[in-house]
């Protein structure tokens, strides 16, 4: 007789109540360890402090910071690269001259090099839920609406910084191309604090790959020793020298404006605005300073009628604002970018400027 076939497995199956209960403790560990996480990790930002260059596209490091700097009490002064700083050191970025002719480290500079409206206006809802009931000066950066490939509005496509930040399904960004699944990854990444902490580890330890692209690389490398638990430092020296748009050989610009009524990236700053109001921020807007001297001058008139129409929404909005004035020529280093001693000269006037002098009298250290 025909002995009975006997199947073993070393295969555990669950029930759908098992299931459950696995899905809860994952989820559970998924929300915990990136907290966790932030006590482990050591991060002092410190007076002065700005994001190193390298974490820049580390939105869930910008999201630590965040939190820090408002719980200091501090004016967060908002922005891109010349919030940042590209062509001065930390200590010569238009907070640091702010807080040298206050006497006191009164802001902090949250700067994102690279960021244009669109992917601010993403960073804020996503990662600045901190920036509520708070002080804060938001810079408006005119270059974004020198041209439709500035303002994201080319159909042909082409690499712009931070597209993880910008909307991904709607309203559409005609030169944005990516597959939709990645798309799909993306939007549900921006609600998993576990895929934020994956990027972070990603960015500031594993030469922005994820760990199993980065074994591939380095097959015999134990991945764990490249967690060392030390950021990249903020970046000490300039990015660029220190000469002038003029000694750069720089030239000047027809530039092909986008008029406010369509463009893209003015659309989402008014929407920024409207979203830290929406929160009960203390905003405070600044347009500039634009490099006027680097426009021809049948190119001006144009940029002219732009300045008034912003400065009009910001009016109507009753947002305290100040559009700052031209800078000597030889204070830029390129289109937007003011030189160390165009933002002591820009703090300086800011400081005596009388609408923004009304918006420090609302600071809570007053």
């Amino acid at each position: 007789m025909k002995e009975k076939e006997v199947f073993s497995s070393n295969e555990i199956r669950l029930s759908w109540k098992d299931w459950l209960i696995t899905g809860i403790i994952l989820a559970f560990l998924f929300a915990l360890i990136p907290r966790v996480w932030q006590r482990i990790e050591p991060f002092d930002p410190g007076p002065g402090y700005r994001i190193s260059y390298a974490l820049s596209e580390d939105y869930w490091h910008f999201s630590r910071y965040c939190r820090i700097a408002a719980t200091e009490d501090r004016v967060l002064v908002v922005g891109d690269s010349v919030m940042w700083g590209e062509y001065v050191t930390p200590d010569e970025t238009l907070p640091e001259q702010l807080n040298a002719r206050v006497g006191e480290t009164r802001f902090a500079n949250l700067g994102v090099n690279g960021i244009h409206p669109i992917a601010m206006a993403g960073l804020i809802d996503y990662y600045g839920r901190a920036l509520s009931n708070r002080d804060i000066v938001l810079h408006y950066n005119p270059l974004w609406m020198c041209s439709p490939r500035h303002d994201l509005q080319t159909e042909k496509e082409f690499r712009f910084n931070h597209p993880q930040l910008v909307p991904q399904f709607y309203p559409r960004i005609p030169c944005y191309k990516d597959p939709y699944a990645e798309r799909l990854g993306i939007v549900f990444g921006r609600y998993l604090p576990m895929r934020g902490w994956a990027n972070h580890l990603a960015i500031a330890y594993f030469d922005n790959m994820d760990i199993p692209a980065w074994t591939l690389e380095h097959p015999i490398e134990n991945p764990f020793s490249k967690i060392t638990l030390e950021l990249p430092q903020p970046d000490m020296a300039r990015r660029h020298g220190g000469k002038s748009w003029t000694e750069a050989g720089m030239a000047e610009q027809r530039f092909e404006w986008v008029d406010p009524a369509v463009s893209l990236q003015w659309h989402f700053f008014q929407r920024t605005v409207q979203t830290l109001k929406a929160r009960g921020d203390n905003v405070f807007v600044l347009v500039g300073p634009f490099n006027e001297h680097m426009i021809a001058p049948d190119n001006r008139e144009t940029y002219v009628r732009i300045k008034k129409e912003i400065a009009a929404w910001l009016d109507q909005e009753a947002i305290p604002h100040y559009m700052a004035p031209l800078l000597p020529s030889e204070l830029y280093g390129d289109a937007s970018h003011p030189l160390s001693e165009g933002y002591a000269l820009l703090a300086a006037n800011l400081l005596d400027e009388g609408v923004f002098q009304q918006f420090l009298t609302k600071w809570r250290g007053l």
